[in-house]
């Protein structure tokens, strides 16, 4: 079977179509709704309220296909929303549920546009929601395992882990972010003709009423979503007397449920202005007779104001209030920095130089998940080439987009957490694989991520050897199903800059995954996505021309079994 996959480089696959004549994936729904009139704003384009609508209903029957029970929205991940939906264009939706964890479940969510005269289509935006099973009356729902069929639906499948743990570390790591940034911004600056924040202040109340539920008899997410872009936009409008457009939303995170009979206060402020864009922070709260307010949801949303050729126009600057205001305007500085961090390292192309990424604390989180990413895309992959082996030891090849990468793969009689372990704490290395040369630890970020510099001996004689800064990512399995991961990439580190003696090599994508065969038995694999610094190491054995790949990996397991039982497994910070 073949697929072919369209990738985004921010989220992993988006969408596939499928070579396998009949097959479809079981949790996939999809919607098709034609823009009407009632459904756009005054420039004739859809509401991003009533697409967000759309988005949520079909997302929650793609999750009750795959429970087989009633679900609610928990969260949506960050929207980007790449063009506007005219009246008369149509809306194609796509749904299916990535991964299904204890009671919770993944469902990745496509949105294209469809212009019936011209029969093109492109795509609008996607996103990743998550949703929760409701008990049922025999308890707690034991949600099924999602079982991948295409090579596509193991990729989300497999990067539906690293986003779920995304997810549950956001508010923290966002906080940290926010407190180290802002520490760093000072005061707000005074602008001339500011604009201030209390102008574009507004809240609305709605009462939820049967129309606004979902078959659930609670509030429709859908619904609560749409009514917080629309005091957004108004906000936002009121900035600068125009008409504004929503061109991202950050993560909806839903707190708690609300029901027929809540009255819902939506409350919105412009939280900083930019050169082109604006920061709206939106929140909804809701009541019932003199009970006092339940937070429900709260959410960032940036938009512009487009001028007569759809260009974004300059804005005014804001003068945030006193206290609570200022604390606004430097966090959504902060936020936009972390914005920009992420699109950074998103969108590096394998083809520039250098491949590294600066490294620092705020875009830590992006490229622990990036660099984790990129190896579970490359682990999914289905059509490697065997190149040779020797002593049970097996050396890969593929070459797709004018990239070649290799994988190495052996079994080894050792438990699979052990090996973790072993292998997690680059600074051993060097004990097995003649191409480590010295390793030291520059930065122990936490308990998952650590930063090496890496040195290799020369080649050819009289060339330089080279050094690699190494960014280490390491994650234990979220279920049996997934392998423990030891993911490598470069970045850059201003405090260790290339030096004389050696020439600075990168690395784009490498790492071990280890997989629990049995309870004692282990198939490691390393990846290795060849960029020119390391291509020299591995071009003979991949050309047949020797075997040293093989000779270094039977010396892997030679120190694997001589340590299996040495106290050097526990975790770095014990070491």
């Amino acid at each position: 079977m073949t697929s072919e996959v369209k990738t985004d480089p921010a989220q992993g696959p988006v969408s596939v179509q499928s070579c396998e004549e009949g097959y479809r994936n079981p949790t996939e729904v999809k919607m098709s709704q034609i823009v009407l009139p009632c459904h756009a704003n005054h420039r004739g384009e859809l509401s991003v309220g009533q697409l967000l609508k759309w988005m949520d209903s079909t997302a929650c029957l793609s999750a009750e296909r795959h429970a087989g029970c009633s679900c609610i929205t928990a969260s949506v991940d960050d929207i980007h929303f790449e063009h506007t939906i005219g009246v008369g264009k149509v809306v194609n939706i796509i749904a299916k549920v990535n991964r299904a964890f204890t009671s919770s479940m993944e469902v990745g969510i496509l949105v294209n546009c469809e212009d019936l005269y011209t029969d093109k289509q492109w795509r609008v935006c996607h996103a990743f929601a998550t949703f929760v099973a409701r008990r049922t009356e025999a308890g707690k729902v034991q949600l099924k395992q999602v079982i991948p069929h295409t090579q596509t639906e193991q990729m989300e499948y497999s990067l539906a882990a690293e986003r779920r743990r995304m997810r549950l570390i956001h508010a923290e790591i966002i906080t940290d972010l926010l407190s180290s940034s802002t520490a760093q911004l000072g005061e707000c600056q005074e602008y001339q003709d500011a604009v201030p924040a209390e102008r574009t202040r507004v809240e609305s109340v709605e009462l939820v009423l049967p129309p606004h539920a979902n078959h659930q008899v609670s509030t429709f997410g859908g619904q609560i979503m749409a009514w917080m872009e629309n005091v957004a936009t108004i906000a936002a409008s009121r900035l600068c007397n125009a008409h504004s457009t929503l061109r991202s939303i950050d993560m909806f995170h839903f707190r708690g449920p609300s029901h027929i009979g809540d009255r819902l206060v939506l409350k919105a402020i412009v939280n900083n202005a930019f050169k082109h864009s604006m920061e709206v922070g939106v929140c909804a709260e809701a009541y019932q007779g003199g009970e006092p307010t339940r937070h429900i949801n709260s959410a960032f949303m940036t938009f512009e104001v487009l001028d007569s050729d759809r260009k974004p126009r300059t804005l005014p600057r804001i003068r945030p209030e006193p206290v609570d205001g200022k604390r606004r305007y430097q966090e959504a500085i902060a936020r936009k920095k972390i914005r920009l961090d992420r699109k950074y390292i998103i969108s590096c192309k394998q083809t520039e130089v250098p491949l590294s990424v600066p490294w620092d604390i705020s875009n830590q989180m992006y490229l622990s998940y990036n660099n984790v990413s990129a190896l579970k895309l490359m682990d999914a992959r289905s059509n490697w080439v065997l190149a040779s082996e020797k002593h049970k030891v097996r050396l890969y090849t593929l070459e797709e987009n004018h990239m070649l990468c290799f994988k190495v793969e052996m079994n080894v009689s050792i438990p699979a957490e052990q090996t973790f372990h072993l292998l997690s704490d680059l600074r051993r290395r060097k004990e097995w694989d003649l191409h480590y040369d010295e390793c030291e630890v520059i930065i122990e970020a936490d308990d998952e991520d650590t930063l090496y510099r890496v040195a290799t001996p020369c080649i050819r004689k009289g060339d330089k050897g080279k050094d690699f800064i190494l960014l280490a990512s390491r994650r234990k399995p979220c279920d049996a199903r997934d392998p423990y991961l030891i993911a490598l990439r470069s970045v850059t580190l201003p405090t260790h800059p290339p030096t004389e003696d050696y020439t600075r090599g990168e690395v784009l994508c490498a790492g071990f995954t280890i997989l629990e065969e049995s309870s004692c038995v282990s198939k490691i694999t390393y990846y290795n996505q060849a960029t020119p610094g390391v291509l020299p190491y591995i071009s003979t054995d991949i050309a047949g021309l020797s075997s040293g790949f093989s000779s270094s990996f039977s010396a892997c397991s030679d120190f694997l079994e001589a340590n299996k039982d040495s106290e050097s497994a526990l975790p770095l910070q014990s070491l």
